[in-house]
């Protein structure tokens, strides 16, 4: 090769360290693809995606490919950066080429080939595709034997090579994926993915409407009185029990009084031929799993049971719904939170801390009770009474009411 002039060595030289940059940025572009857009692409069955798809499939065998190839071409590069200074500075001149091909390579054939890579992958994936997807089947047994190599050198150190479910994003990634696309999805589709996503970690108990708030007849009571009651009430279903709640018979739809009264038949034996069954969910349920359960037992509503069998509320499906979409039953919905102030907050001692966090981005701990009049009661030990102050957590919490040992309103300000 010393018989090769000095300006055909600079150009093969030139030559090597495109090739090496063009080595570089393939490693990255392929690496760095995006995978929705490949998949997409694959579907519809374009023949670059399909190797794109090949090569990104097997990354072990993709970059013991690349690095094959480009390690050769610099090494190939050095030896010739060699020739051309011994022939220049003489002894002298095997330090300078190291040193000055060390920067060259560095820059043009490292950062700057890779950085544009990574600023747009797909455009130099699928058109490179086309180039490595032959090479991958020319070199693919001395890929092979590179690959295996590695991996037992990987399975000495207690390193498993598996790629079979790296692709697999968590839920965080998910939320992240969707805030990070706000600018394309519209806020409220945001939110409802976003919802979706959590909707595992909610338990009927936190979307349920708890018993105390629950309007139900008795059915030992006056057919007058059971009939106004039923009349009154402002919900379609309405639960039937008799002498005590725990003793329930079901829903009775309002339409069916309404029916018996235009006939003329109203009588208690009659509502109950029209109750329907009691459906019981226990309270430790996930919303995920109890809007499943809804679809296949074709329920609206059902009854919500602690662990010793006592009623402790109803959920329906259109509780579970407004988990996922937001409050769409009743838009004028008082939710018991009253906003006096930016930082000051008068609150209903029924509201559930994880409504209140939720509408108000605030953070109060949620493991101690599921609502705000128990969050006080745990957090004092004792019945507060009114005008009672105290700070924990970084809130300040007054006490403006209360009645029947319940908390009915506290005043919270956020520190």
């Amino acid at each position: 090769m010393t018989e090769i002039s000095i300006e055909n060595l600079f150009i093969i030289l030139f030559i090597l360290l495109l090739l090496s940059a063009f080595l570089s940025g393939s490693e990255t572009s392929l690496m760095s693809v995006n995978r929705y857009k490949l998949k997409h692409r694959f579907k519809l069955g374009e023949k670059s995606a399909e190797k794109v798809n090949f090569l990104v499939s097997n990354p072990d065998k993709t970059l013991g490919l690349i690095l094959l190839l480009n390690n050769f071409v610099n090494i190939l590069a050095s030896a010739i950066s060699t020739l051309i200074a011994v022939q220049l500075y003489g002894q002298a001149g095997v330090a300078i080429s190291v040193f000055a091909l060390t920067i060259v390579i560095l820059i043009f054939a490292e950062v700057t080939p890779k950085t544009f890579a990574a600023l747009y992958p797909d455009k130099i994936a699928y058109p490179i595709s086309w180039i490595f997807y032959p090479l991958m089947r020319v070199f693919y047994p001395l890929v092979v034997v590179i690959n295996f190599m590695s991996k037992i050198l990987l399975r000495i150190f207690g390193i498993k090579s598996d790629y079979e479910n790296q692709e697999l994003l968590t839920k965080d990634e998910i939320k992240l994926i969707v805030k990070e696309s706000s600018e394309r999805i519209p806020k409220s589709h945001e939110e409802m993915i976003v919802n979706m996503l959590d909707l595992e970690k909610v338990k009927i108990e936190d979307a349920m409407i708890p018993r105390t708030e629950l309007i139900a007849v008795d059915i030992e009571l006056d057919i007058e009185d059971i009939t106004k009651s039923i009349l009154n009430c402002k919900h379609t279903r309405i639960p039937i029990y008799q002498s005590e709640f725990n003793k329930l018979l079901g829903f009775l739809h309002k339409r069916k009084i309404i029916e018996m009264l235009v006939d003329g038949k109203i009588t208690k034996e009659k509502i109950i031929e029209n109750v329907n069954p009691p459906y019981f969910i226990p309270e430790d349920t996930s919303l995920t799993s109890q809007l499943i359960e809804f679809k296949k037992e074709r329920k609206r509503i059902g009854f919500v049971v602690d662990e010793y069998g006592d009623v402790k509320g109803v959920v329906t499906l259109d509780d579970i719904l407004e988990e996922i979409v937001g409050n769409y039953t009743d838009i004028s919905k008082d939710d018991g939170i009253s906003k006096l102030n930016d930082k000051i907050y008068l609150i209903e001692g029924t509201v559930q801390i994880r409504e209140i966090n939720k509408k108000l981005n605030w953070k109060i701990p949620e493991n101690f009770a599921k609502t705000i009049n128990g969050y006080i009661l745990e957090s004092l030990e004792n019945i507060p009474s009114k005008g009672v102050i105290f700070e924990r957590n970084g809130y300040l919490y007054e006490i403006i009411e209360v009645s029947n040992n319940f908390v009915k309103h506290v005043k919270v300000t956020k520190k």
